[in-house]
């Protein structure tokens, strides 16, 4: 089972210089990602930015993750 502190260091590692924090039930979680790296993305690429991080965890260890990805200053 994962634990939030394992799908935030995977999408720290994934996007360096990134502000992660991530909480979840080892079921369901949530993840907060600020990162110069999505500047002038729209909120599908940065999704999609966030779920390349987690590879092929996605959809099979980690069932439910709901994201809020934002550039700084917003």
């Amino acid at each position: 089972m994962y634990m939030p502190e394992d799908i935030q260091q995977l999408i720290a590692q994934g996007l360096p210089g990134a502000r992660v924090e991530v909480a979840g039930d080892g079921h369901h979680f949530e993840a907060l990602v600020v990162s110069d790296q999505f500047t002038g993305k729209s909120t599908l690429q940065r999704h999609q930015m966030v779920y390349r991080t987690l590879g092929t965890k996605m959809g099979n260890e980690i069932h439910a993750l709901s994201i809020k990805a934002l550039a700084p200053g917003e």
